[in-house]
């Protein structure tokens, strides 16, 4: 059968199939299946392209997971010449903290933008955005531009957020995840930020005096009582250990916690405030109220006293409040499960601490504390007040002596120790600077 009017034929063969001629011209014909073929190559490309992309999809969400729990621990004081003494002082030189036995560690660079040395604005704001701070500003460039910081990705990526502090909620190392400023020290403005445009789930830790009005022992001079507007905003606000422990963890968490005026107690005065919570409560109860949601969560926690002590030269307290940290630690560990990433980073180092002379290999506790077996005070400080006092036949002589008489003990240059448990800490290895911590967090939204 022919159909020469279309340019083609048609032709059935003796054994009933069918064969196409196209103007009976073999070179048309052979073409004509060639173009057939092409096309057919080429929609098979085009399958196989579509059927790589949703297999990288399913890859990376589903098969790929994401951990459901990040925990972004940050310390003053956390570097090797402190990490050591509070070692020995918990149980002698043979003792390891819970955060030693982390299976990654790094040394790293904690300089400012603007200076060798960091404050705790800077620092903070390194880790919590990814951009070198400047000394005394938060969350923003020297060119006022505005950062995100990790935990306005997180609640971006459908995570709940968190922050834990023992010091104020306006201290400068938990306002670098909230706030903008270019001065750190302004407290009502900070206090106010929070209050009004943070999107953060749960928030405890101190410093009431920055929310409430002068009218009831507070420090704003708006009259705003920013407590009762958190409360009215949907929050459960919590003043007390008690309180906060009593809080249902099967909902919602929006919960405010503030259980002191100021900073709170440090660890070895919670006796004289019972109703204060300690780190390790805090960390334990934000984890509870946290992990609710479907999509996970990101915790960043503050373990702000150890600088407080070092900066008036009292040693032992210093070593108490890392322990306080690695105690908060081990609580993360046992309660956040084994899908959670880990890093406990330190900020920057105040004072610059030194345990000296020859402590017995078993020493611990007060056995390290005053002067040495050699007659040499056992810690010594950089700079600050000095601390304690000891009768000498010249009189009265520091038990603390510093190189430096200073109001405060200042930051001194040393990089800070971190460490990390989870997958993707394998790359805190080596030498690093902070603000690659940020880069971490990031790829494990």
């Amino acid at each position: 059968m022919n159909n020469a009017s279309k340019g083609h034929c048609v032709t059935i063969t003796p054994q009933g199939k069918q064969e196409i001629h196209i103007a009976d011209n073999p070179r048309q014909t052979q073409l004509f299946f060639m173009n057939k073929k092409t096309r057919n190559r080429l929609l098979a490309l085009g399958c196989l392209l579509v059927f790589l992309a949703l297999g990288s999809f399913y890859y990376v969400n589903w098969v790929v997971q994401r951990p459901f729990a990040i925990i972004l621990f940050l310390a003053d004081n956390l570097t090797p010449s402190v990490l050591t003494p509070a070692r020995n002082y918990a149980g002698g030189a043979d003792h390891r903290l819970e955060l030693e036995a982390f299976p990654h560690l790094a040394l790293i660079s904690t300089h400012a933008n603007d200076f060798a040395i960091s404050d705790a604005a800077a620092a903070s704001t390194s880790i919590a955005t990814g951009h070198k701070g400047n000394k005394g500003m938060l969350g923003i460039e020297i060119n006022a531009q505005r950062l995100p910081t990790i935990l306005d990705l997180a609640t971006r990526a459908g995570r709940a957020t968190g922050i834990v502090s023992n010091a104020s909620l306006t201290d400068a190392t938990t306002a670098a995840f909230y706030a903008r400023t270019r001065d750190a020290l302004d407290y009502p403005t900070l206090a106010l930020e929070l209050a009004e445009t943070s999107t953060i789930d749960v928030i405890l830790g101190g410093g009431a005096a920055d929310f409430l009005p002068v009218s009831e022992n507070g420090r704003r001079k708006d009259g705003r009582n920013l407590v009762r507007e958190l409360r009215d905003d949907g929050f459960d606000v919590v003043r007390t250990e008690s309180e906060l422990l009593e809080i249902p963890t099967w909902r919602s968490p929006k919960t405010f916690g503030v259980f002191s005026m100021n900073n709170l107690n440090f660890a070895d005065e919670f006796s004289s405030e019972p109703g204060q919570p300690s780190l390790a409560t805090m960390v334990r109860k934000a984890i509870q109220l946290l992990q609710y949601n479907s999509r996970g969560y990101l915790l960043v926690v503050d373990a702000a006293l150890a600088g407080k002590a070092a900066s008036q030269n009292e040693a032992e307290r210093t070593l108490q409040e890392i322990l306080a940290l690695d105690a908060a630690v081990t609580e993360a560990v046992k309660y956040a499960g084994l899908d959670t990433i880990i890093i406990v980073a330190g900020k920057r180092n105040v004072g610059g601490l030194r345990l000296n002379g020859h402590p017995f290999r078993n020493d611990n506790g007060a056995a390290l504390l005053g002067t040495n077996a050699q007659g040499v005070p056992s810690f010594t400080w950089s700079t600050g007040p000095g601390s304690g006092t000891r009768s000498t036949p010249e009189g009265p002589a520091t038990t603390e002596p510093v190189a430096n008489q200073t109001a405060a003990g200042i930051e001194t240059v040393e990089d800070a120790i971190v460490v990390g448990t989870g997958e993707g800490t394998e790359r805190i290895t080596g030498f690093m600077d902070n603000t690659e911590l940020f880069e971490i967090l990031v790829k494990s939204l």
